[in-house]
């Protein structure tokens, strides 16, 4: 274990070309394999990667590049892949970098040594894209998913909260929990570890990490704790 430098995050088929497959590492790049060129899959025929910014690195910046999830677009044309703080599209086509980010976790970036403290820099969020491909969505903390719009000149950013009430989150002073002994603990870190960058509450005992969309339908299903929740526009 103390030789091993990076490890394979997530993989996927190509949604129409049986002999390619797209996997994930911790290190930040996704692979693009063709089994037609080798039935073992050590050597790729595409690497995606973004370049790092000089100057950028810190203890952070290998933990925060680790890819948790990757999808292929319906068409099989784009890839999206989700780290800590980021969504990324990439063109298949196109190695040079991704032709669109998203930012989803950047307002946390004074706050990573804390969420180093409690392992909440590991965890591990899932991305998904409607059928369409105009949308790309991905969870994040106090239950709460984002969606994006990924058309050329779209600006469509939204933030919906996995409750019976989804506009709760809108509310600057977020309903304080009942104090039982099972729930101290999240009062605790509820009170403590701070804001998101709409100012609300973050509670990063709830974290929403599965969702997927709807191949045709316009619909996407979450998961938060033991319930699953169905968003429909």
């Amino acid at each position: 274990m103390e030789d091993l430098t990076e490890v394979i995050t997530s993989a996927e088929f190509h949604p129409a070309h049986c002999n390619m497959l797209a996997y994930s590492s911790s290190k930040g790049s996704i692979r693009l394999i063709d089994l037609r060129q080798s039935a073992l899959c050590d050597s790729h025929a595409k690497l995606f990667e973004e370049p790092e910014a000089p100057g950028s690195r810190s203890f952070f910046t290998e933990i925060i590049a680790s890819i948790s999830d990757i999808k292929f677009a319906k068409d099989g044309r784009y890839i999206l892949s989700r780290d800590y703080m980021t969504l990324k599209l990439w063109d298949i086509n196109m190695d040079s970098g991704p032709v669109a980010t998203f930012q989803v976790h950047e307002y946390l970036r004074p706050k990573l040594c804390d969420l180093y403290e409690n392992d909440s820099i590991f965890d591990k969020f899932e991305c998904c894209l409607s059928g369409d491909g105009l949308r790309v969505a991905t969870g994040s903390y106090s239950n709460l998913f984002r969606v994006f719009g990924c058309a050329p000149g779209s600006t469509e950013a939204t933030t919906l909260e996995a409750s019976k009430n989804p506009m709760r989150t809108q509310v600057q002073t977020p309903t304080r929990p009942s104090r039982s002994l099972n729930s101290i603990t999240r009062v605790v870190r509820r009170e403590t570890l701070g804001v998101d960058a709409n100012g609300n509450s973050l509670d990063f005992t709830t974290k929403l990490l599965h969702l997927a969309w709807h191949p045709t339908e316009n619909l996407i299903a979450c998961v938060a704790a033991n319930s699953l929740y169905m968003y429909y526009a």
